[in-house]
């Protein structure tokens, strides 16, 4: 099917890379569970998924972990990659880690055990594809992406080729409504690239991100865009030139106003996608009369989010 992309009333909002996350502390260190609410392994009962590894977390005097079952876990390293300033504006992404924590947001989940799905029978978050589980599907074969738009939340997959990279051949795996989410926060231990999705039903997911930024801020922020035609003539114009060498066929561009009084500028493209990091955006601040804001003058909300 070549890429995803929006139906025609429909706003593309963001795009990158998310698998299930894996534990970083010592007693679970490289290893990921799926829970119900009593705690309980529950990978055996979630439909259409194929055999995976088994865990046992380390012993606290730091031994090797011993697992039973198919598959080799992957982990995920954190690439780095260098760049460039697109002409007027700058190039947004989670290349690294935003605010990686010695400290666990919650120990139980972090430290003592790591489950990446906790969710009771019939919960959304059991229908989430095992695509998404470094120790079932390789990276290095095929990799799986989040895409937000204004209405849902979709992840596709596809193969990867290291000779192929800007082949992209999205198969739709999983998608829910914005309305089943409750909430989505960062989970910083340690490296900072972990965020939470609650679901309303009360089911959770635990994945991880490079461009963890960029999927985070259209599924939190508030869901008013500024439309061009409401600026100014002089923030309009400044807008107008920030886009002038895009093409015709790309989006309008995303526009929202900080606390501050300035506003968020964002361009992205839905067709040019990225293996390795999903669509690039470039993002620019205006203030309240127009004028491009230098990064050495911003405010601390006007920082991408």
């Amino acid at each position: 099917m070549g890429i995803w992309i929006t139906d025609p009333d429909e706003t593309f909002l963001a795009r990158g890379p998310v698998t299930f996350a894996t534990g970083a502390a010592p007693r679970v260190k490289g290893m990921r569970w799926f829970r119900d609410t009593e705690r309980n392994d529950i990978q055996g009962e979630l439909p259409g998924w194929p055999e995976g590894p088994v865990y046992t977390q380390h012993s606290t005097g730091g031994s090797l972990a011993r697992r039973a079952g198919k598959g080799a876990v992957l982990g995920l390293g954190v690439a780095v990659m260098a760049v460039l300033s697109a002409a007027g504006g700058n190039l947004s992404g989670d290349y690294g880690p935003d605010s990686g924590s010695d400290t666990p947001d919650d120990p139980a989940d972090e430290v003592e055990d790591f489950p990446v799905m906790w969710a009771a029978p019939g919960t959304l978050a059991r229908t989430l594809p095992w695509q998404l589980d470094p120790g079932r599907s390789d990276e290095k074969r095929y990799r799986t992406q989040a895409i937000v738009t204004d209405r849902r939340l979709v992840v596709v997959g596809f193969p990867f080729s290291k000779k192929e990279q800007s082949k992209i051949e999205d198969e739709v795996l999983w998608e829910t409504p914005r309305s089943t989410i409750a909430s989505v926060d960062r989970r910083n231990f340690r490296i900072g690239t972990d965020l939470r999705i609650l679901f309303t039903d009360g089911s959770w997911c635990r994945l991880r991100s490079v461009s963890r930024r960029k999927l985070i801020w259209p599924l939190t922020e508030p869901r008013g865009y500024v439309s061009l035609e409401s600026l100014t003539d002089d923030q309009r114009a400044t807008v107008e030139a920030f886009i002038a060498d895009r093409g015709p066929e790309d989006e309008a561009p995303l526009i929202t106003q900080n606390p501050c009084g300035c506003y968020q500028v964002r361009a992205v493209d839905q067709l040019e996608v990225n293996a390795d990091f999903g669509v690039l955006e470039r993002n620019m601040v205006m203030d309240a009369n127009g004028v491009e804001v230098e990064p050495v003058a911003y405010h601390p909300e006007d920082f991408p989010s």
